[in-house]
C-alpha cells in the first residue's frame, strides 16, 4: 500500500514537472475506476488522455478570450431583435447560428450607429477568436478607415 501511494506522489509531481494539469487532476479517479472495471492499460491511457485534451482546449479558448482583449462582452443573445430593422430581424437568425462561417459566406454589417452592428460584429469576432479561424475584417467610420486582419 505504501507503495502505491509513493507511485502516486511520484506521478504527481511527473505532471506538475510536465505540466499536465488534466492528469494530474484526475490520474487517482481514472486508475480507481480502471481498476474497478477491469479496463485495459490502452484504454486507461486513452481516457486519461482525453481529460488532458478537454482541459487544454478549455484552458486554450479562455486564453484566445484574454488575448483578444475585448473591450466588454456581449452576446447575440442580448440583442433585442425588434429594435432592429427590417432587413436586419431577417438576416439576425443567420448571424445568430454563424452557419456563414462555415459555408464561408461574406457578411456586410451595415446601418446607421446605434442598430447593432458593433454588437453584432464583436460577436462574431469573439467566435471567430475562439475557434481558431482567421477573418479579414473592415470598419468604416465617418473619420478614418480601418483595415484589420485577425
Amino acid at each position: 500500500m505504501n507503495d502505491k501511494k509513493k507511485l502516486y506522489k511520484n506521478i504527481e509531481e511527473l505532471t506538475i514537472e510536465l505540466k499536465l494539469s488534466g492528469i494530474k487532476n484526475s490520474f487517482e479517479e481514472c486508475a480507481k475506476d480502471a481498476c474497478v472495471n477491469d479496463v485495459s492499460y490502452e484504454e486507461f491511457l486513452y481516457n486519461l488522455l482525453g481529460k488532458e485534451q478537454v482541459l487544454r482546449n478549455e484552458s486554450n479558448k479562455q486564453s484566445r478570450i484574454r488575448i483578444a482583449k475585448f473591450p466588454y462582452k456581449k452576446y447575440i443573445e442580448d440583442l433585442v431583435i425588434e429594435d432592429l430593422p427590417v432587413d436586419a430581424k431577417k438576416k439576425s437568425k443567420t448571424l445568430s447560428s454563424l452557419e456563414f462561417i462555415s459555408t464561408g459566406q461574406n457578411v456586410i454589417l451595415a446601418g446607421n450607429p446605434g442598430t447593432g452592428n458593433y454588437r453584432k460584429f464583436l460577436f462574431i469576432e469573439r467566435f471567430l477568436k475562439i475557434s481558431s479561424n482567421n477573418v479579414l475584417y473592415i470598419l468604416k467610420s465617418f473619420d478614418n478607415n480601418y483595415l484589420q486582419k485577425s
